[in-house]
């Protein structure tokens, strides 16, 4: 595994356990060149899942790139990176069981809304502004309104 720190290839595991779900293995690695230490999860992946982007580019579904974008939605929300893992992990897992493998960010978009709305309204409201990519305030004003009745 590289080390994202100083790039070197020659990592070693100092620890592994089984994630609560017991579905992804979590490694916790020291990097022997510069002495990072970070984390890795090693999951079962039943496919390649595709997601088709708005402008019809097709890119490999990243857990960690959607995780980061529900992280920055929920920061000072009171939302764990924990629960924001098994928002994730739990998409992928819906999706994978229904026997898909190409999805739009706006399924995924919606999918992840549906989550943030029954756990945390001002968390919905951060993300859907820029997953609806909002305009003008009126469109906010519209969206808001139509959730707070």
């Amino acid at each position: 595994m590289k080390c994202p720190f100083c790039g070197q290839n020659n990592t070693q595991v100092k620890d592994s356990r089984d994630t609560v779900e017991e579905n992804a293995i979590r490694r916790r690695r020291e990097c022997p060149d510069c002495g990072g230490r970070f984390t890795t999860y090693e999951r079962i992946q039943l496919q390649d899942l595709t997601v088709i982007k708005k402008n019809g580019e097709r890119v490999l579904f990243d857990q960690e790139k959607l995780a980061r974008s529900i992280m920055l939605a929920v920061s000072k929300c009171g939302i764990s990176g924990f629960e924001v893992e098994r928002m994730v992990e739990d998409i992928r897992r819906e999706v994978e069981n229904d026997g898909i493998t190409e999805i739009s960010t706006k399924t995924i978009g919606e999918k992840v809304m549906d989550r943030l709305l029954s756990i945390n309204k001002v968390a919905y409201i951060r993300f859907a502004s820029v997953y609806k990519d909002f305009k003008e305030i009126k469109d906010f004003e519209e969206f808001v309104s139509k959730i707070s009745s």
